[in-house]
C-alpha cells in the first residue's frame, strides 16, 4: 500500500528513536521529531513511539484519537496501544542513533487491521527492510532469539576479552577472530562454524582450558561449564569432524 501524506511524529529521542527519524525523513517523509514523550501526536497521520516497552502505554494515552499509532517493541503486543488503530514495527538489527542505516534488515511487523499491517510493511519497505509478521503470541520468543543473537553474544564476548587479558593481550586481539566465526555461521550456519577442541573431541583440551578458567576466574565457571556442554551437544548432533 502507499503511505498516507501528513505529519510522521517520531516519539522517543533515545537511540532508535534518533535513528528511525533520520532515515524516515531521508527517505521523503514529512517527519516531526524524535518528539519528547509527552508528545500529543496532534495533526499526525503516524505515530511511532520509540520509547522504553514499560512506557508505552502511558505515551499512547496521551495521544489525540485519527493517528495510526505504532511501536518499535520486539516483545509487546498490540493492546497496548489501545484504543488506536495500531502497528508494530522493529527492526532486528541494532540501532546507535542517527545516521542507521536499516537497508537489508529484517523487520517484525503486526496490525490490528489490515490498513495497520499495511502501514507496517510499507514503512520497512521504505527503509529497505524486509517485513515478516510475528504475532502477539509469537513475540516474546522472537526477541528471545534477538537477545541471544545480540546481547548474549556480547555477554560471551566480555568473557573472553576478560580471559585474554590474563595473557597481555586485548579486545582487538579478538576481533579478526569473532567477525570471521560471524561471517562463517551467517554462510554455512553451525555445522560450519564451529571450530576448536569440542568439535574435534579433545577432551584432554577442554578439561585444561576449565583448569585455567578456574584459575584465572573461577565466577565464570558456570557460565564457561553451561557453553562446554551446549557445545557438546551440538556437536554431538552435528557429529565430530576433524577440524
Amino acid at each position: 500500500m502507499d503511505l498516507p501524506g501528513g505529519w510522521y511524529d517520531v516519539v522517543g529521542r533515545g537511540r532508535m528513536g534518533q535513528g528511525l527519524a533520520a532515515a524516515l525523513s531521508e527517505s521523503g517523509l514529512a517527519v516531526r521529531g524524535p518528539l519528547g514523550r509527552d508528545a500529543d501526536g496532534e495533526g499526525a497521520s503516524i505515530v511511532i513511539l520509540c520509547v522504553p516497552d514499560r512506557e508505552i502505554a502511558a505515551a499512547s494515552a496521551a495521544l489525540c484519537a485519527g493517528a495510526v499509532v505504532g511501536h518499535v517493541s520486539a516483545s509487546c503486543d498490540l493492546s497496548v496501544l489501545e484504543p488506536h488503530e495500531r502497528f508494530a514495527l522493529h527492526p532486528l538489527m541494532s540501532v546507535v542513533g542517527a545516521g542507521a542505516r536499516f537497508a537489508g534488515a529484517t523487520c517484525a511487523v503486526d496490525g490490528n487491521t489490515d490498513r495497520a499491517t499495511g502501514v507496517a510493511r510499507a514503512l520497512a519497505t521504505r527503509l529497505g527492510m524486509h517485513a515478516q509478521v510475528i504475532r502477539s503470541d509469537q513475540r516474546r520468543l522472537y526477541h528471545a532469539a534477538a537477545s541471544a543473537a545480540s546481547n548474549y553474544l556480547v555477554t560471551l564476548e566480555s568473557m573472553a576479552e576478560r580471559l585474554v587479558s590474563g595473557v597481555g593481550l586485548d579486545r582487538a586481539a579478538l576481533v579478526p577472530l569473532v567477525r570471521a566465526t560471524v561471517e562463517h555461521w551467517a554462510m554455512f550456519g553451525a555445522e560450519g562454524a564451529l571450530t576448536g577442541p569440542i568439535a574435534r573431541g579433545d577432551d584432554d583440551t577442554v578439561r585444561g582450558q576449565r583448569e585455567a578458567v578456574a584459575d584465572a576466574a573461577p565466577d565464570m565457571l558456570p557460565l564457561w561449564d553451561a557453553l562446554v556442554d551446549a557445545t557438546q551437544r551440538l556437536a554431538g548432533n552435528m557429529g565430530t569432524l576433524p577440524r
